[in-house]
Order: C-alpha cells, then structure tokens, then sequence
C-alpha cells in the first residue's frame, strides 16, 4: 500500500472544493493508494513530463510516484482548464 502525501498547494485545493468532490477525490486517492497502476482508476502518464494524471469527474490531479519510499505524491487538484499551467 502506497501513502499518499499533498503539496500544500493540493492540501488548500483540497479543502476548497465543493465537499462532495473533495468524497469523491479522496475515494479516488484510497483506491490509488492500494494499487496505482489499476485499470478502474482512469490514470494517464503525463506527455513532457514526469507522473500521472487521475480524471474525478471535471477534477484533474497531478502526482507522482515515489517507488523507493512507496509514496504518491500529489502535486497538484484544480478542474482542467487550471491544473496544467
């Protein structure tokens, strides 16, 4: 099982999401946590650099998986017009 761990730039998105979708991403996130390389978790590797990128609904967040400490790091939770500037 992998911790998940939040930049304070994600901690702060986090919190101020609507509180169904912040359910919903945190679901998502404990799914992540017991497998990230899962079909169901619609999760795409980012083009031009490094980690991957995890779709809840009109949400996006970037993260990245730190493999020798068994960390996710998530970077970054904005909708998707936000997320990649």
């Amino acid at each position: 099982m992998y911790r998940v761990l939040f930049t304070k730039e994600a901690a702060k998105s986090l919190k101020q999401m609507p509180r169904n979708t912040a359910r919903r991403v945190q679901e998502k996130l404990a799914i992540l946590a017991q497998d990230p390389y899962a079909s169901q978790n619609n999760v795409t590797k980012l083009q031009n650099r490094p980690g991957y990128r995890l779709r809840v609904g009109d949400w996006h967040m970037i993260y990245e998986l730190e493999g020798e400490q068994i960390v996710i790091l998530v970077l970054k939770i904005a909708p998707r017009g936000e997320v990649y500037r």
